[in-house]
């Protein structure tokens, strides 16, 4: 993340993260902040895919697409918030984040939730990415 003018930040203090992800993000410096709303997993063309893992992957597929339109990309990700309505869910979840971000560790957190604003959805995932200029 040296490009972004962001700084992983991990305590020694502090238990190692549990996932792909770091504890904090620091950044500094003149640059561009984007905060991307809830991404689901409907297509471009308001499809919605069956199967979670289906709907994971546009979801983040989505949230990409928002980056770069705005010029970023995944190493410019600085906190994820993913919410599931399955704790089931949530084995099949980190291969297909783990496929999106690869080298990335944005600050991140889980949560199941009861319910998404349709019934259908299965996974949400909103997002802050930090661009230095």
């Amino acid at each position: 993340m040296t490009h972004t003018a962001a700084t992983r930040i991990a305590p020694e203090d502090v238990a190692p993260p549990v996932g792909a992800y770091s504890h904090g993000i620091v950044t500094q410096g003149p640059g561009r902040w984007l905060h991307i709303a809830g991404q689901i997993g409907t297509a471009a063309d308001g499809t919605l895919p069956e199967g979670f893992e289906a709907q994971a992957r546009q979801a983040w597929t989505n949230l990409v697409a928002v980056l770069r339109a705005a010029g970023m990309d995944v190493s410019h990700l600085v906190k994820v918030t993913t919410f599931l309505t399955d704790a089931a869910d949530v084995p099949r979840l980190g291969p297909v984040r783990a496929g999106f971000l690869g080298e990335a560790r944005p600050a991140s957190t889980l949560l199941v939730v009861q319910a998404l604003a349709q019934p259908a959805w299965r996974i949400e995932v909103e997002a802050s990415a930090f661009r230095a200029d």
